[in-house]
């Protein structure tokens, strides 16, 4: 009897072992397919069917002698069950009725199982009764009428709340009560069939069957596999065909109609077709589902021998509302796609060797539209009045770009010239260390610097001449050869977006015209280089600079005019001006009339959603991928740690020969703005203006930068009572340093063996003769002065007065100082143009420089740093 009870309990524990094991795998298998959402569904809902036989069988093995045993194993496999079924039912298709809501499904995914009631186990708590329809079987249900029509009605209404509106099409035959047994579904508007119908029913569904295995084309084994491959809305809902008779309808059928009806069970599933039948026999086929009801209880082919225990049907008003709502929701037609509709079955798949291609939205039919970008077109026009939905544009275009080309085969350069930060999401923030891998860089709040601008089609014209180098010697004419001949090569397609533009090309002023040159050259080389121009803009009617180059513009091919846009399309073109809200124009042939494609844009705004989708591809990225450059004209760099004396390592470069920096350039790679300081005349800077604050910051990183890079001694002449604190910080930080707070000190010559550098802080106050001495004979001395003067008249008096020349000063930092002003000081008759603004300075060093650039003081030593 003992070895009977241990054989006994052996069995069990190996049959619990085997579905915890086959949990366990197929619970793997399904999450390493986490990409292919289809066959996640397939292969949790194989594991939730082999799980619950198992455990069924484990419990009808075991007896009443090794129940303590066995409860324990079962309740941890019934957690691993809930879990699947929870998968595999999720949203609408298994929450019980108190908690019902319609759902939308998961792009790309295959529908689910559908929650029937549940299985109520001895020793553990009860567990979802499940089972398959659409994609998968036809339902045969049998018992007394009223529990199956209860049944039918839940499982109808768990499969219309799971899919989309539209996607499903419901025919109810019901000779007997001529419709009414589901009558709640009737604001579906669903196509009743009444008694004599049924031969014509079962004809119409083998030709539409016919139809589909035709649109197949053998490509696609059924129209579920057609819709992974084909992301978006389906191109054919599902037929849900109810025929709900009695025992003597099926005498009734004819040879012909008991033929087509067979044919239709067996090719139906694979092409949307799936029976619900109550009344009528079904020959055995693997597509066929049976449930017998009896008391409440159903008995499933694929749960086995279990029994479940019904849900209580749903509330006749609650169907009528849901089916009200998805009646008024279809007859405004197919809602637009979203974001996530435009995904592709797998991220990062495509090659941009020969191009772009994207969608960004569907047309009325719900087919997708793509936008190409490649030798033709090679660049786009953007345009729509401001709240037209440009940006959600951009980011639609952007967001489908950068989940079908990886890092290695796109990179993008995004600017918007507007008040605001679009593209600030695209990289690392204080609450979001993630950031798009293909972002190169980035500028926002741009609209008072275009010098960044101009420095970022500077940086992809030098990318344009690298590439034409290397098509020379692999003897390539466009990038698509390029890449053929050197494949070890890093090629990426460049795609720069810049939004507003027309700001960059405002003024007539050098900024202005040299931007449009480098646009010109980069559109009329760059198509053949896999470099292209994404230009946006309000109103493009206006830009002289733009339309003046018939050459320039004839390169953007590729227009989208967003609604009641001008100048995009071509004059005789109207498409613009006639379409609604959230809509676009595709245009490929430079807006030409007859060549419009109508798009309907999702919704690209919801930065959670967008946040979800970028930490995925963020986390795909390979180790050591560098972060993207952000450019923010609101905020103010701080001074690199490394270009202090306590943050210098030996490995840090400072450079050749003593160089100060004074600000940060604005340029792609955010360098600092160095003044070499040499053992040659004029080797001094006068900082010039009368912002306080922004010249202590200029001098302190000169000073703060000059001590890193090796011994050197420091002179601080502080006259003005508003620098004081900011100098003495200065003081306190420099490790040599003498302190002055008086006219007339700190300009008798030292000997020391170490660079000597003055540090003046409202030099203007000293009136000291020796100052100019100093400024003409200290350089050769390897003394140096770095001094603030609050006016360019000011430092004339001190170098001698009305003819003095400048000679001394051979480099200056000009603040809120006008460019008339500073003609003594430039070597170009009426001084350089420059308009001063908050937190820029330009910067002109005499023996580097043939114009001045622009500069931003770093933050260093400030109150509130």
């Amino acid at each position: 009897m003992g070895s009977q009870r241990n054989a006994l309990v052996a069995v069990v524990r190996q049959e619990l072992a085997e579905a915890r094991g086959s949990a366990r795998a197929l619970l793997a298998a399904a999450e390493s397919a986490r990409g292919e959402a289809q066959n996640r569904r397939r292969l949790v809902r194989d594991a939730y069917t082999t799980c619950l036989n198992q455990l069924a069988t484990a419990r009808e093995v075991a007896r009443d002698d090794i129940q303590q045993r066995y409860r324990g194993d079962a309740t941890r496999l019934a957690g691993h069950l809930r879990g699947l079924a929870t998968s595999s039912a999720t949203g609408a298709a298994g929450a019980p009725w108190r908690l019902w809501s319609p759902s939308e499904p998961d792009p790309g995914s295959r529908p689910g199982l559908l929650r029937i009631g549940a299985i109520t186990f001895e020793e553990i708590a009860a567990l979802p009764g499940l089972i398959p329809l659409l994609d998968a079987v036809h339902l045969h249900v049998s018992g007394p009428s009223p529990q199956v029509d209860d049944l039918i009605s839940g499982v109808l209404l768990r499969a219309l709340g799971s899919t989309r509106a539209g996607d499903v099409h419901l025919t109810v035959y019901d000779p007997e009560n001529l419709g009414g047994t589901l009558a709640p579904f009737a604001p579906l508007n669903p196509t009743f069939v009444g008694p004599g119908g049924l031969g014509s029913l079962l004809d119409d569904l083998a030709e539409h069957i016919c139809r589909v295995h035709e649109s197949l084309g053998g490509q696609y084994p059924s129209l579920a596999e057609m819709a992974t491959a084909r992301p978006g809305p389906r191109l054919e809902p599902w037929r849900l065909v109810v025929l709900l008779a009695d025992r003597a309808t099926s005498v009734e059928m004819t040879t012909t109609q008991r033929a087509q009806l067979d044919r239709i069970v067996r090719t139906g599933v694979a092409c949307g077709v799936h029976l619900v039948v109550r009344g009528l026999k079904l020959d055995d086929d693997p597509t066929v589902e049976r449930i017998v009801v009896r008391d409440q209880i159903a008995i499933c082919d694929s749960l086995g021998n279990l029994e479940v225990r019904l849900d209580p049907p749903p509330p006749p008003e609650r169907i009528a509302a849901f089916c009200r709502t998805t009646a008024e929701r279809t007859q405004d037609g197919p809602a637009p796609a979203r974001l996530a509709d435009l995904e592709p079955a797998k991220y990062w798949s495509e090659s941009s060797q020969h191009g772009l291609t994207a969608p960004i939205g569907d047309s009325t039919d719900g087919t997708l539209v793509e936008v190409p970008l490649g030798d033709d077109p090679p660049h786009a026009l953007i345009g729509g009045p401001s709240g037209s939905g440009k940006t959600n544009l951009i980011y639609t275009w952007l967001g489908s770009l950068a989940t079908r080309y990886g890092p290695e085969e796109l990179a993008l350069y995004l600017l918007d010239f507007k008040e605001g930060v679009s593209f600030a999401r695209y990289t690392p923030g204080p609450r979001d260390p993630s950031w798009l891998p293909q972002v190169r860089l980035a500028g926002i709040n741009v609209n008072g610097d275009r010098e960044f601008g101009l420095a970022m089609l500077r940086h992809l014209g030098e990318e344009l001449r690298n590439r034409a180098q290397a098509a020379k010697r692999h003897d390539a004419g466009k990038l698509s050869e390029l890449r053929a001949e050197d494949p070890a090569g890093h090629w990426p397609r460049i795609v720069a977006v810049i939004d507003e533009f027309q700001v960059l090309l405002a003024g007539r002023d050098a900024v202005a015209d040299e931007a449009v040159d480098l646009l010109e050259d980069l559109a009329r080389r760059g198509r053949s280089q896999g470099i292209h121009l994404v230009l946006a803009s309000q109103d493009v009617a206006g830009i002289q600079a733009l339309w003046g180059r018939p050459g320039l513009i004839a390169q953007f091919t590729l227009r989208i005019a967003l609604p009641k846009a001008r100048r995009i399309l071509a004059d005789d073109n109207l498409a613009a001006a006639v379409i609604p809200r959230f809509h676009a124009v595709v245009n490929t042939e430079s807006g030409m009339s007859g060549a419009n494609r109508i798009v309907r844009l999702p919704d690209a705004g919801d930065r959670t959603a967008w946040r979800a989708l970028q930490r995925r591809l963020w986390r795909d990225r390979e180790p050591g991928w560098a972060e993207p450059r952000l450019f923010d004209g609101d905020t103010v760099p701080r001074l690199p740690a490394f270009l202090r004396p306590s943050g210098r390592t030996p490995t840090d470069d400072v450079g050749s020969s003593p160089g100060a920096v004074l600000g940060e350039r604005i340029d792609v790679a955010a360098q600092p703005a160095r003044l070499r300081l040499g053992r040659m005349p004029g080797r001094n800077l006068a900082v010039l203006g009368t912002r306080t604050e922004e010249a202590c910051a200029v001098l302190a990183a000169a000073a703060l930068s000059l001590a890193a890079q090796g011994p050197a001694h420091f002179s601080v002449i502080c006259l003005d009572r508003d620098a004081s604190a900011a100098a003495k910080r200065l003081f306190a930080e420099l490790p040599s340093a003498d302190w002055y707070d008086t006219p007339g000190a700190g300009f008798t010559p030292q000997s020391l063996t170490v660079p000597h550098y003055v540090l003046g802080y409202a030099m203007d106050a000293a009136r000291d003769p020796a100052l100019k001495r100093m400024l003409t004979e200290g350089p050769e001395h390897r003394t140096h002065v770095l001094g603030w003067w609050r006016s360019v008249p000011r430092l004339r008096d001190d170098l001698g007065g009305a003819g003095a020349r400048f000679d001394t000063i051979g480099a200056w930092v000009a603040l809120d100082v006008q460019g008339g002003d500073l003609t003594p000081l430039y070597p170009q008759p009426g001084g350089p143009v420059w308009y001063p603004r908050p937190r820029r300075a330009l910067f002109f060093d005499r023996s580097v420089h043939r114009t001045p650039e622009v500069i931003i003081p770093y933050e260093v030593n400030h109150d509130h740093t």
